[in-house]
């Protein structure tokens, strides 16, 4: 598979150019299924694979550590943990257990992140995280703290690379010069909600905003910034007539862009799914997509956008529509 690098201060991680989410696994999407994903993305040469502390606490029973716990007891018995770049992420999980959210998410305190971290490695089975997210903002603890811990992690060799999810450009930008200033590894990828559609202006996604141009632009002139994509299929709306567009995404110039979609997929031989996957790769910046999928058959349509190529055209044609 393709491989993309996430900036660490040095020569660089190397990760595949799709990465496999798995919030549902342990919970909606049982072991048997989850294991047959895993092994199908490893063996296609993925590398890449996302989870968090809170996969999947609003699932009736669920508590947040079924995702990481099934990957651990899949890791140890493939025996692939270092074949693999495992990310997870801190401070977002409802404190106390059942609290509002994100009103009463845990937040991003150092007591918090070190804690957590811990935690995340006993369920994984490892004794370092390669990629550590701050999951969403936490505007009660200063930047500068928050840059500190993180840094932490690094220099005590428990977390290879840090970023950020769900979070403002600028707030980014912020913590990245306190970082550079105090001479300390900063966030150098971020996950940001990011499709083909393009959300209404103004609509709401609360604590798990849609990437904005700013964003994009930020890091298009920043060379050492990977951005990230998650929900990239829209839940499966672009093809399944039973999954109806999330209400954000709803005006009229999404049926524009999903006429193009149809229209660029048919000519291509490809599924509007691909087509939006390639899209987030070619696209400037390039965008790594994180795979939300529940079977091996969704998994391998995805993989199937890798041999896709929009020329100039084609991709024109997508952006102006």
């Amino acid at each position: 598979m393709e491989q993309r690098t996430l900036s660490d201060g040095g020569s660089g991680l190397g990760v595949s150019a799709l990465c496999l989410g798995t919030m549902y696994f342990g919970t909606t999407v049982d072991e048997q299924a989850a294991f047959a994903v895993l092994d199908r993305f490893v063996e296609a040469g993925g590398t890449f694979i996302d989870t968090a502390n809170t996969y999947s606490f609003w699932v009736p029973g669920g508590t947040g550590e079924e995702s990481e716990s099934l990957l651990g007891r899949w890791l140890a018995s493939r025996s692939v943990r270092e074949q693999v770049v495992l990310a997870t992420k801190v401070g977002a999980l409802p404190d106390p257990p059942g609290a509002a959210w994100p009103e009463h998410a845990e937040g991003l305190s150092r007591a918090v992140v070190r804690s957590q971290a811990e935690a995340s490695m006993r369920r994984l089975g490892t004794d370092h995280l390669d990629v550590y997210y701050a999951h969403i903002e936490d505007r009660r603890t200063p930047l500068d703290d928050t840059v500190a811990t993180f840094a932490s992690l690094i220099a005590d060799g428990l977390v290879r690379v840090v970023g950020c999810s769900n979070h403002a450009a600028w707030r980014v930008a912020a913590a990245r010069q306190i970082a550079r200033t105090a001479g300390l590894p900063g966030f150098t990828c971020v996950q940001q909600r990011h499709t083909y559609l393009q959300p209404r202006p103004g609509a709401d996604f609360g604590a798990n905003p849609h990437i904005s141009d700013e964003w994009l632009d930020y890091a298009r002139e920043d060379p050492d910034l990977t951005v990230l994509g998650y929900s990239a299929l829209l839940s499966g709306a672009y093809t399944r007539s039973d999954r109806p567009l999330p209400e954000q995404y709803d005006h009229p110039g999404s049926q524009r862009r999903l006429a193009v979609l149809s229209d660029v997929a048919r000519e291509l031989g490809a599924t509007p799914n691909q087509v939006v996957l390639a899209w987030l790769l070619r696209s400037d910046p390039p965008v790594l997509p994180v795979l939300g999928v529940s079977s091996v058959s969704q998994l391998d349509e995805c993989l199937g956008a890798l041999d896709l190529k929009l020329d100039d055209d084609l991709r024109h044609r997508l952006d102006t529509a």
